[in-house]
């Protein structure tokens, strides 16, 4: 139990990475606060977690994309456990398109969710981890980062601002003993990449299953990722193991973007 002991906040949880991400550290023994939009799916997975693994899981509803819900995650955490140890920041995805396609409010929307929600969360808890000596600060962006997908664009934008953050965060807090990573995810088995090979299949007017086929293919290890194994990479970085890692950027997605 690499975490056992500890507190960890994690974002965007309901489902998909996020709810990956909670289970690994809940089994690794880490007690925790999870936030999404959808309430009853939140408390749904806290239920789960809590039987399975023997660890508190508090369910905070909030939206991300608004800073007094933002700021209710951290307010519960400290309220139920009195620290935070680890803050792993997810969000859920922002409107696909192309340049063209998306308007100026569809832009103001993407820099709440993908980069003011960031900053905001990590506002609230860094205070905190000073004051105890230390703490981790785990990013989740997207392998677009290296290599942007066409009618993502938003994504493709925004989410590299979090490399700077990652980058900056690690230089100046060091010093308080808090380790900044990101982590580049390539394609994982969610319902937001079945929605993105959905669009593009009425694009080309073909199949699902075709270009799920065909990301695939794209990929040395033949496959899509596990929501769960994005959750192992992260409970390493949040672990004492890994109390040398800090200021990088690791990619994780079968080796894809290698072969691009």
């Amino acid at each position: 139990m690499l975490l056992k002991g500890k507190v960890s906040i994690v974002t965007a949880a309901s489902r998909g990475i996020g709810a990956g991400v909670a289970s690994v550290l809940a089994r690794e023994g880490s007690d925790l606060v999870i936030a999404s939009r959808d309430k009853a799916r939140l408390e749904d997975l806290a239920k789960r977690l809590s039987s399975q693994y023997g660890v508190t899981v508090v369910p905070v509803k909030a939206d991300l994309t608004v800073r007094e819900e933002v700021r209710r995650i951290s307010v519960e955490a400290l309220r139920n456990f009195g620290k935070i140890d680890v803050l792993v920041y997810n969000t859920g995805p922002p409107k696909p398109g192309t340049f063209l396609e998306l308007s100026e409010e569809d832009w103001e929307y993407g820099v709440r969710l993908l980069l003011m929600s960031a900053i905001w969360l990590t506002r609230d808890v860094v205070p905190h981890m000073i004051q105890r000596g230390g703490g981790r600060l785990i990013y989740i962006t997207s392998s677009t980062l290296k290599h942007p997908i066409p009618t993502l664009t938003l994504s493709n934008v925004i989410r590299i601002s979090l490399a700077g953050l990652v980058k900056t965060l690690a230089y100046q807090l060091g010093q308080y003993n808090i380790l900044v990573n990101g982590i580049m995810q390539g394609y994982i088995d969610t319902e937001r990449v079945r929605e993105v090979a959905s669009t593009r299949a009425q694009r080309e007017g073909r199949s699902v299953e075709d270009v799920l086929r065909e990301i695939a293919a794209e990929i040395p290890l033949g496959r899509l990722g596990k929501p769960e194994e994005i959750g192992e990479l992260v409970a390493f970085l949040a672990s004492d193991k890994a109390s040398y890692i800090s200021g990088s950027l690791i990619l994780i997605d079968g080796g894809r973007t290698l072969c691009i």
